[in-house]
């Protein structure tokens, strides 16, 4: 069995495990699998209205995905995309709702100003990594913190006068789209997903295509082969977790701008962030992996509202089947040599 092809089946091993282990949880729980997974379904793509709020919900995930991903890729565990993921959020928002410019100019200076307070939320946990060799698993989930309660007062006392949230993008800087909207039956599909998109392709052509991305891959690898070598440990380190937070806040610009179009004080963390974290585990880190597990995510997160609904199931059951998918997947080592002793044993 090839190595590609071993690791395109085990995350779809690690789905399938997850939903057979949520079954039988269902199961014990006096629950129908069959009615909880057929209103599943019904939720995510029976109708263009829920369809349309499947791939809303897949945009920033895909984003929040690449985050992750791009930083385990260079070696690093950028768990504070949920901080990064809400200052983008919060940039884009301020810009579109402060200035009165042309749409060709102000909505990607929305999303350009998303993405750099993202990356320079990331850029704190890069500096002190590779200045200071302080593990950014530590300072990026204090950030995730810090941007919470920053946002949260910027809000009240700065853009706003003890409001809980701003006031709607101009149109110029919207995502918002009527022609999409009307098509699936007016959900908040926006046009991010093409950002979204893009953004899957620019993080492939960058690690896979370029000089660079083989020196970040390289020090993700090996740290002082990459030294010996002579490339730039640190300055590669602290890039790297930079393309990863702009990436981050570019999934926050797609919410800011697209799905609700302001900003508001929240009491918790969205769970955008850390939802990337699986997303991108279970994409493999890749770019089209991350995309296809984007996919599925997001269409378990909007089915699952309609299973209390149809099938009188808890929707928290998606959150255990999703956990023991990331579960699975994080125990891909032991999925990897049972494939590898069955391969050998066809070879025999």
């Amino acid at each position: 069995m090839s190595k590609r092809f071993r690791n395109i089946l085990t995350p779809i091993i690690a789905v399938v495990l997850g939903i057979i282990v949520g079954t039988i949880i269902m199961v014990a729980s006096g629950y129908d699998p069959i009615a909880a997974y057929s209103a599943l379904w019904n939720g995510a793509f029976g109708e263009a209205y829920y369809f349309g709020e499947v791939i809303r919900q897949f945009t920033p995930y895909i984003l929040a995905g690449l985050a992750v991903a791009f930083a385990f890729r260079v070696g690093l565990f950028n768990i504070g995309v949920e901080g990064q993921y809400l200052v983008g959020w919060l940039a884009a928002v301020w810009v579109g709702v402060s200035f009165d410019l042309p749409r060709f100019i102000h909505l990607p200076l929305a999303i350009l100003a998303a993405m750099v307070a993202g990356a320079l939320w990331a850029f704190i946990p890069g500096f002190l990594k590779a200045r200071f060799r302080v593990h950014e698993v530590i300072v990026s989930i204090m950030m995730n913190y810090v941007a919470l309660h920053v946002c949260n007062y910027i809000i009240q006392n700065v853009i706003t006068k003890n409001q809980d949230k701003t006031g709607m993008v101009k149109d110029s800087a919207t995502l918002r789209s009527e022609w999409l909207q009307s098509i699936t039956d007016y959900s908040r599909l926006h046009w991010g997903i093409i950002v979204a998109i893009a953004g899957c392709f620019i993080m492939w052509f960058l690690l896979e295509r370029t000089t660079k991305g083989y020196e970040l891959r390289a020090v993700g690898f090996n740290q002082h082969a990459a030294h010996y070598a002579g490339m730039n440990v640190n300055r590669n380190i602290i890039l790297s977790m930079v393309i990863a937070g702009g990436f981050a806040g570019l999934a926050g610009s797609m919410d800011g701008l697209g799905t609700f179009g302001y900003d508001g004080v929240k009491g918790g963390f969205t769970g955008v962030g850390f939802d990337g974290i699986a997303v991108a585990l279970l994409g493999g880190n890749t770019s089209l992996g991350v995309f296809f597990s984007a996919l599925l995510f997001a269409a378990l997160k909007v089915g699952a509202l309609n299973m209390p609904l149809e099938a009188g199931v808890p929707n928290e059951l998606v959150d255990i089947i999703i956990a023991l998918i990331v579960f699975f997947v994080a125990s891909s080592y032991m999925i990897r040599m049972i494939l590898d002793r069955l391969s050998k044993k066809e070879v025999k």
